[in-house]
């Protein structure tokens, strides 16, 4: 199984010291439950959805050819919503158009399956980000692409916010992407991959 993890800093463990965020975290527990995957971290920092919308497919086309069982996860929002300039990033009918297009031909192609993204400290960005999600995971229920919501749990996790606050007020380190890596390990959309 070849799996490309398609996203921003979050997909690619900014922060955590030890490098491997919430996506080496599932990889190498599931290499220790004996399933060969072949892992591809392809998160940037600070990419909106216009941003992986762009570069996706031609990524993930280098990695998955059709002589192997190729699946993406995805996981990206938080940047869409951070002001700039007095405004978000991607309007909000911008970031649902991306997300909608980006998973409607993913699904064509791949396995696919859908990961939220985490609170930070900033309540009123978390405000915007919780109504993004929202129509992120009406558009996975509708094209029947498995949607995990981490926000709400993390926001009520003490290592989460911890970790958060001690660093950037955005990433955790180690032990905050083993609280994601956690919620989706135990997730029906993940273990379906892994039986």
């Amino acid at each position: 199984m070849r799996i490309c993890f398609v996203g921003d800093s979050f997909v690619n463990g900014t922060g955590d010291p030890e490098c491997l965020g919430w996506t080496g975290r599932i990889c190498v527990a599931a290499q220790k439950q004996g399933y060969d995957v072949t892992y591809y971290n392809l998160g940037v920092r600070r990419e909106t959805s216009a941003d992986i919308k762009a570069r996706w497919l031609q990524e993930v086309s280098c990695r998955l050819s059709k002589d192997y069982d190729g699946r993406i996860v995805f996981s990206f929002g938080t940047n869409d919503t951070t002001i700039e300039t007095d405004k978000t990033r991607i309007k909000f009918v911008e970031s649902i158009e991306n997300a909608r297009q980006i998973l409607q031909v993913a699904k064509q192609r791949f396995p696919v399956l859908m990961v939220g993204a985490p609170p930070m400290l900033d309540t009123e960005q978390n405000s915007r980000t919780v109504c993004l999600l929202k129509q992120f995971e009406q558009i996975c229920l509708t094209i029947d692409i498995p949607y995990l919501d981490i926000f709400a749990t993390l926001q009520k996790s003490d290592t989460w916010l911890q970790e958060v606050a001690d660093y950037d007020g955005a990433h955790p380190r180690a032990a905050g992407y083993q609280e994601i890596a956690n919620l989706v390990q135990n997730w029906s959309g993940w273990q379906s991959w892994l039986t």
